[in-house]
């Protein structure tokens, strides 16, 4: 047996749920590396990556193409993700990863982008049946996980309104697809989601403060 067949086999079952390796490692990994993006650390790319290498074999056992390809889009932003933390172009005072919301222009790229690509990705599936048993589903955590880390990779808040928006459908899909695990994973998510919003709204206005110019000195005051 190799370790992508082991990866596939049953851990435990649990509430008549049968729960494999790929999904509960892929997920627990996953789950750290959302706490370490909460916690705004680097760290957080090379779980990520970890984390859709073994979920590959996950949603590939479960016959969800869009997952696989989630997964593999997870594992080429987790490196470009990387690389942009790594640049230290958006590092706050204090050496950590600068946040801040997104300006309207981005808000409608990363809205109009979500939904052209899950037209265009629901789309396939549906004309080609055999890659999801769930078209528009799949589709729609497809691209709403890439728009999510690609708004997490420019530091922008508004990741976390995508990851909540993925989730409200990701639960039950996971649930439907026999992935047990990812299911009750996405439940933990949507509480280190709200955890993390607040965390970095909060560090928005820290950020904010700290690149605001300073007020320069005119009127009488410059001439003495």
């Amino acid at each position: 047996m190799n370790v992508f067949q082991w990866l596939n086999t049953e851990a435990f079952t649990v509430f008549g749920q049968h729960v494999i390796w790929s999904d509960m490692l892929g997920n627990t990994i996953g789950l750290a590396a959302l706490a370490l993006g909460w916690r705004r650390s680097i760290v957080t790319w090379p779980a990520q990556l970890l984390s859709g290498l073994i979920l590959v074999g996950a949603f590939a056992f479960a016959h969800l193409a869009g997952g696989v390809g989630k997964q593999l889009l997870v594992i080429v932003v987790a490196l470009w993700g990387w690389y942009q933390w790594r640049r230290g172009n958006q590092q706050a005072q204090d050496g950590s990863i600068a946040v801040r919301f997104a300006t309207w222009r981005e808000r409608g790229v990363l809205v109009l982008g979500t939904a052209l690509g899950t037209a265009a990705v629901g789309t396939l599936f549906s004309l080609v049946p055999a890659l999801s048993w769930s078209p528009w589903a799949d589709a729609y955590i497809f691209v709403g996980t890439l728009a999510a880390m690609v708004a997490q990779a420019r530091g922008l808040v508004e990741f976390w309104f995508a990851w909540l928006l993925v989730d409200v459908v990701g639960v039950p899909l996971a649930f439907r697809s026999g992935l047990a695990f990812s299911g009750l994973v996405y439940v933990v998510y949507l509480g280190l989601v709200l955890w993390g919003l607040r965390s970095w709204w909060q560090r928005s206005r820290i950020d904010a403060r700290a690149t605001r110019p300073e007020p320069a000195l005119g009127g009488a005051g410059a001439a003495l």
